[in-house]
């Protein structure tokens, strides 16, 4: 991820006016959108997870998924929402007493949900980056600058995972966390 830094002064805002640069102020996030879709994309992508680690290979890890979503766009066209998310999926497991995270994942998504006519949604196509080149230019494309340059940042959602597989494995709120 690349953070681009921007000159504070009169001399940086004449230079985009100057040469026609529109730039995409973060236009915030519907918090009531956000809470009604978020479950939608958090439970695909557990579904999309599971099967692809190492913690589920080894039954007596008893291993589970476990996905956050971060909304950095939300736009919302009737029916239909457009959400660029950051996510982050940790594949965790308990061995001895001990929460072990076994494998995971974090990359940037677009993720396209339709309401559907009981007021539900459904996820119905998901975009993520590719692999290597493109990573990149791929990101520019598909968020505002804003929101790219908070990719990848924590914003607690680590210690977030830790605690719902505590909770999940009933294991005290201090237990630490080992390598599968």
């Amino acid at each position: 991820m690349s953070v681009r830094r921007w000159g504070a002064g009169a001399g940086a805002v004449a230079v985009l006016v100057a040469t026609g640069v529109w730039v995409m102020w973060p236009a915030g996030v519907d918090a009531r959108l956000w809470g009604e879709v978020r479950p939608v994309i958090e439970a695909r992508l557990v579904a999309e997870s599971q099967g692809t680690g190492y913690g589920e290979t080894v039954p007596a890890l008893k291993a589970k998924w476990f996905c956050r979503a971060r909304a950095l766009d939300l736009e919302e066209n009737g029916d239909r929402i457009r959400a660029g998310v950051d996510t982050f999926c940790v594949e965790y497991g308990v061995r001895d007493g001990a929460l072990v995270e076994c494998g995971g994942s974090r990359f940037p998504q677009v993720v396209r949900l339709k309401r559907d006519t009981d007021g539900d949604y459904r996820v119905v196509s998901r975009e993520e980056p590719p692999d290597g080149a493109g990573y990149a230019e791929w990101e520019e494309s598909h968020f505002s600058f804003f929101a790219e340059s908070e990719l990848g940042t924590d914003s607690g959602t680590s210690a977030a995972l830790e605690s719902a597989a505590r909770a999940h494995f009933a294991l005290p709120a201090g237990t630490p966390v080992k390598d599968c």
